[in-house]
């Protein structure tokens, strides 16, 4: 690709996607914590796409509200009525008419394609031919165009309802996306006709146009994996199978260890540093990175957290949104962390809640401990300090302080600071009684058998 070049990327975001059966518009659901829609933004602004216009359906507000959280530069333009896609691409025609070098047209329920393929488009373009279509060698063609080619060249894209007999034989099919010239591109779309099985107007009748033009056309190809599409929940699945693959690949050769790789799932925006050890059935949330030499253990759910340098997590830890874990700090089995900084070498072993806190370096936290944090309208926050040592079954009623190198005894209830160095004990005084337990069994047993008799 020629540096300089200017890019407009086109994604067509208008289908419902009624086979997904659901009142969401297909687009935006979710592939790895992101919709499919951000999938395909991300992909194009990857690729040095300058401007993106994204075409949606009429009464898409949802559509149009996620385009504005996830890229606000974008622009997006109404498809009143759906008569196919060279018809929509049109409908973007204001940005068109701006004069970009490149175009691309992109699908948002094509979620898997990597900016390297943009990138590929595009230097079709800088390369002299004013049409670059992408296709792949379908093992099962059935309802996909198919790329005619002769002697190398393509020729023409043949929908699948309109393709002869011979046509249909063909296995190198339409993966829908395509780069066009900026300089042709209005015109070229302009030209397209809707004599067809279908009375639309396709987008894939651009490359014979070209040709009829004199204009080169060139047709590249890429894996099927990365081109298919989504239109419903099994679809869905089958993106998401091949996200995880490709996530799960990248994570070991950048030198983690997955013990069982399959059943590991990862976020969109995970970060995994090196030497991590990360055991069976651990999932990743969005907002998750995690450091070098940290272990997850199984069994594991984080989301928006951040998992410090040979940390250790679970197993059955759950990190929360804002959950943050220094150097060599331990959150252990069915241990929940929710916005709270726990400090360098600090431990939490097990059996515990810890919110809206902070714990210091070296500090221990035994089981069953919770911070109250929240009293039904507001949340508290609850600072333990460096070294401190908090007994098994305590709770902790923020707002309260824990100072440094404090003791707080088992079972305690604290509801005011303590002092660093200090010791608070907050529970009812243990009372003795020397042989109450023989005395209460034998008047037990009396009653027992004289309740007996009376039913007799």
């Amino acid at each position: 690709m020629q540096p300089g070049r200017t890019c407009l990327a086109v994604i067509l975001a208008a289908g419902e996607g009624t086979r997904m059966k659901s009142q969401r518009p297909k687009v935006l659901h979710e592939m790895a914590g992101r919709s499919l829609l951000g999938h395909a933004l991300a992909a194009v602004a990857a690729a040095g796409a300058d401007a993106v216009a994204v075409v949606i359906g009429p009464d898409r507000p949802d559509v149009a509200a996620e385009v504005e959280a996830l890229l606000p530069s974008a622009r997006v333009f109404v498809q009143a009525e759906r008569r196919g896609t060279a018809h929509a691409v049109l409908a973007a025609r204001a940005a068109l008419a701006e004069g970009y070098d490149d175009v691309l047209v992109a699908f948002a329920d094509t979620p898997l394609v990597r900016p390297e393929t943009f990138l590929s488009l595009r230097a079709g373009l800088a390369d002299g031919a004013p049409v670059v279509a992408l296709g792949f060698e379908a093992a099962d063609p059935t309802g996909y165009g198919r790329f005619v080619m002769r002697d190398g060249v393509l020729e023409a894209i043949v929908e699948h309802k309109d393709a002869s007999a011979a046509e249909r034989t063909i296995q190198f099919c339409n993966a829908g996306l395509m780069a066009l010239d900026g300089r042709h591109a209005l015109a070229i779309l302009d030209s397209i006709g809707n004599s067809n099985a279908q009375n639309e107007f396709y987008l894939t009748d651009a490359p014979a146009l070209a040709r009829a033009k004199g204009l080169k056309v060139v047709a590249l190809s890429a894996p099927e994996s990365e081109v298919q599409g989504v239109n419903d929940r099994a679809q869905l699945a089958a993106a998401e199978a091949e996200f995880q693959r490709r996530k799960r690949l990248a994570v070991m050769k950048e030198g983690a260890t997955l013990i069982a790789p399959e059943t590991v799932f990862f976020s969109y925006d995970t970060t995994i540093g090196s030497d991590v050890l990360i055991e069976p059935n651990v999932v990743f949330g969005p907002g998750v990175s995690v450091a070098d030499g940290a272990v997850i253990h199984a069994f594991s759910h984080l989301e928006g957290a951040e998992v410090g340098p040979q940390a250790s997590v679970g197993p059955y830890g759950r990190l929360r949104p804002g959950a943050k874990l220094a150097r060599k700090a331990k959150v252990g089995n069915f241990v929940e962390i929710k916005a709270a900084d726990i400090g360098e070498g600090a431990k939490v072993s097990h059996l515990t809640y810890i919110g809206d806190a902070s714990v210091g370096a070296e500090a221990n936290i035994g089981a069953g401990t919770i911070t109250c944090n929240y009293d039904g309208f507001f949340k508290y926050k609850t600072t333990i300090g460096a070294g401190a040592f908090v007994g098994s079954n305590s709770s902790l009623v923020a707002p309260v302080t824990i100072g440094d190198g404090a003791y707080v005894g088992s079972g305690s209830v604290i509801t005011s600071d303590v002092p660093p160095d200090g010791l608070a004990i907050a529970r009812g005084r243990q009372v003795g009684r020397d042989g109450w337990a023989k005395v209460f069994r034998e008047k037990a047993k009396v009653r027992k058998l004289s309740a007996a008799k009376n039913t007799d």
